[in-house]
């Protein structure tokens, strides 16, 4: 079962998936801006993003962004939101709550958050409430739903922070990373330097690798050079770009670079790596 909200001024739009085994991600193929949350109420099942398999327990929400890749193995058995940039932008509304994307773009992707009982009774109430307001179709729909979502948002956020790993630092030297993160996603196709990300943030490249190190994070240039990466693959993976134009799709001066980059950071010539066809 598929419920849709859409708003045809703005082009948002939110869909939820309930008993639906088409339930899956496209990422690149579709090139848009969904994300997807998705709640497991039943029992554990493999999901695959971008062809890594995870186990997906039972009573866990999982947090996948619009570019990635995904496949449940009962997508039947779970209920998930997926919205667009128009319904309910990220940055946007979750800086007014004080999550800049936490659940999105923190230090762990893909995020598996654990409820608790309390937490399942808070997630049953939304998906109730959601299926709900889907049926009534007047003015205040579209915000009803969208203040649903952000219910949804900023509860799994919560539960979220409190489990990670780093929970007694404070607030901004976590927003970094994850401000830091949402530049990346925004600009990695073009910029491929930690000094632009810096100034963007306003520290220096030491300082903002000594945040990462403390945190026990990757350093932003690996963080940068892995994004690229992934980008690489996927285009190899899913689409039939040549190596030349997935060069410059990815901001390289030329293809001779981007091929000793994927060399240097995967270990596999692009030819061998489109032959063995897998995202690793």
């Amino acid at each position: 079962m598929e419920l849709l909200f859409e708003d045809k001024k703005t082009e948002g739009f939110l869909l939820v998936h309930k008993d639906n085994p088409g339930l899956r991600g496209e990422g690149i193929l579709k090139n848009t801006t969904v994300n997807t949350i998705v709640y497991n109420k039943n029992s554990s099942q493999k999901v695959w993003v971008d062809e890594v398999p995870y186990e997906f327990e039972r009573n866990t929400v999982l947090t996948l962004m619009a570019n990635q890749h995904f496949v449940f193995e009962r997508p039947e058995l779970l209920i998930a939101w997926q919205f667009n940039r128009e319904f309910y932008c990220i940055v946007d509304h979750d800086v007014e709550v004080g999550c800049v994307g936490f659940i999105f773009y923190g230090t762990r992707q893909p995020l598996f958050t654990n409820l608790s009982h309390e937490d399942i009774q808070e997630v049953n109430i939304i998906e109730h409430l959601c299926e709900s307001d889907m049926q009534v179709k007047d003015r205040m729909q579209g915000e009803m739903l969208r203040t649903l979502l952000k219910r949804l948002i900023i509860s799994i956020t919560r539960i979220a922070r409190k489990a990670c790993d780093h929970s007694d630092l404070s607030d901004d030297k976590l927003d970094m990373i994850r401000m830091f993160n949402l530049l990346v996603e925004g600009h990695y196709k073009n910029e491929h330097e930690v000094q632009f990300y810096a100034q963007a943030l306003n520290k220096s490249p030491k300082t903002l690798t000594n945040l990462f190190a403390m945190l026990g994070v990757p350093a932003p240039s690996r963080l940068i050079k892995e994004r690229i990466i992934l980008e690489a693959k996927r285009y190899l993976q899913y689409t039939d770009k040549t190596a030349k134009e997935i060069a410059y799709s990815l901001g390289f001066t030329s293809p001779a670079h981007f091929s000793r980059f994927f060399k240097q950071h995967t270990g596999n010539n692009i030819t061998v790596y489109k032959r063995n066809d897998r995202i690793v």
